[in-house]
């Protein structure tokens, strides 16, 4: 990195140290989850999880409430802005109508620059809105649990990279037919990065090229959440031709950096089912593909401040968000600003990095004999991965 672009960065991160809010952890007492379950095994719920009261009602606060751009900079040691044009597709089910409106009040909030509306012609610091089809128009019907989840990712992934395209694919439905014809218009559509906030129970048919092929492209990183809901795998996490992204409890010094960070206690991890074993993963407690990759930030506790005014269970305002659909958008920005998506094999590039991540050591997320699958472990482990981001180098 040269010496004025190294400069460029410490002082916007200083710039947004400055602008952010007072460092706290989530206001609430407990956590319940946005998305409802998905009605059939060929469907997906959305892996969020907002703070709430000891009712289980949302708190829903008049200013941000949780970590935010700069909190989550400083942390994992980024950049703020990509060196080259960068595309970030965001797939999700159903319509977030005020998704645009929100993010502008997200920027103001942080101080981050005006981000505007644009086509697909245009491939820089910009939001666009697309359905399943790639049409901006016709869009799905509004679901409000799921745009909470659209406020997370679109905020959280805008926040990572702050000049990247944001590219927005809202899917009919939440079956994971919809779904994967989102992805795969993403992908058509440009993006370098595409993040997955959402899965559900593994089948037999999901290795079939028909399911794992809408996430089956080269040349871009994909990313998803390995669930919420402790020891046990979900797909699309299981997928060989994704960055599962597990979960853990990040907490912070006052200026933001990184005191500790361990696995939260529901982060998805363990063997898969069906789905073979890629490569570049050699550990050997699990002859399938094991979950999950890496991690980053999911602990409700330890959430996300998300603007979201489409009225979530008759609240609106900021909400603390966390869950590993927090991760997964977080993951996706690191990939975006370290701009080589195109070089990358599905998620290998992380195994041949290992020493550039941070290793997380402690936490556990359920019980599996002992076995790194469900607990921290110096090196690999299923709940964390290889680690979570430090820099760029890994990704």
């Amino acid at each position: 990195m040269t010496v004025p672009r190294r400069l460029a960065i410490v002082a916007g991160l200083a710039a947004l140290l400055a602008a952010a809010p007072a460092l706290s952890a989530a206001p609430g007492r407990s956590h319940r989850p946005v998305c409802a379950g998905p009605a059939d095994a060929a469907a997906a719920t959305c892996d969020a999880y907002v703070v709430s009261d000891a009712a289980g009602r949302p708190l829903a606060r008049s200013g941000p409430a949780g970590y935010g751009p700069a909190q989550f900079h400083a942390a994992y040691q980024l950049p703020t802005t990509a060196a080259s044009p960068q595309t970030i597709g965001i797939v999700d089910a159903f319509d977030d109508p005020n998704v645009k409106r929100d993010l502008d009040t997200y920027n103001q909030s942080f101080g981050l620059p005006a981000f505007p509306s644009c086509s697909a012609t245009v491939t820089t610091a910009c939001f666009q809105k697309v359905n399943q089809s790639g049409a901006q128009g016709s869009f799905p019907r509004r679901d409000a649990g799921w745009a909470l989840e659209i406020a997370l990712d679109v905020e959280t992934a805008h926040a990572i990279c702050q000049n990247c395209k944001i590219l927005l694919v809202e899917a009919t439905t939440n079956s994971f037919a919809n779904l994967g014809a989102a992805e795969d218009t993403a992908a058509r559509l440009g993006a370098n990065v595409i993040s997955n906030s959402f899965g559900g129970a593994e089948f037999a048919g999901e290795t079939a090229a028909s399911v794992d092929g809408h996430f089956n492209h080269p040349g871009v990183a994909i990313t998803a959440s390995s669930g919420d809901s402790g020891f046990g795998v979900e797909y699309p996490a299981a997928s060989p031709f994704v960055t599962a992204v597990g979960g853990t409890t990040l907490t912070l010094n006052p200026d933001g950096t990184r005191l500790a960070e361990t696995a939260w206690s529901g982060s998805g991890s363990g063997c898969s089912a069906f789905e073979p074993k890629p490569a570049w993963q050699t550990d050997t407690a699990c002859a399938l593909r094991t979950v999950s990759d890496v991690a980053a930030d999911a602990d409700p506790s330890t959430g996300a401040a998300v603007f979201d005014s489409t009225s979530f269970q008759g609240r609106s305002g900021w909400f603390t968000v966390g869950g590993t659909s927090l991760a997964s958008p977080l993951v996706a920005g690191v990939y975006a600003l370290a701009g080589n998506a195109g070089q990358l094999t599905a998620g290998s590039s992380p195994y041949s990095h290992a020493a550039s991540l941070f290793d997380v050591t402690a936490g556990s997320n359920g019980l599996c004999g002992g076995s790194y699958l469900c607990t921290a472990a110096s090196g690999y482990d299923g709940p964390t991965g290889l680690g979570t981001p430090t820099g760029l180098s890994a990704f």
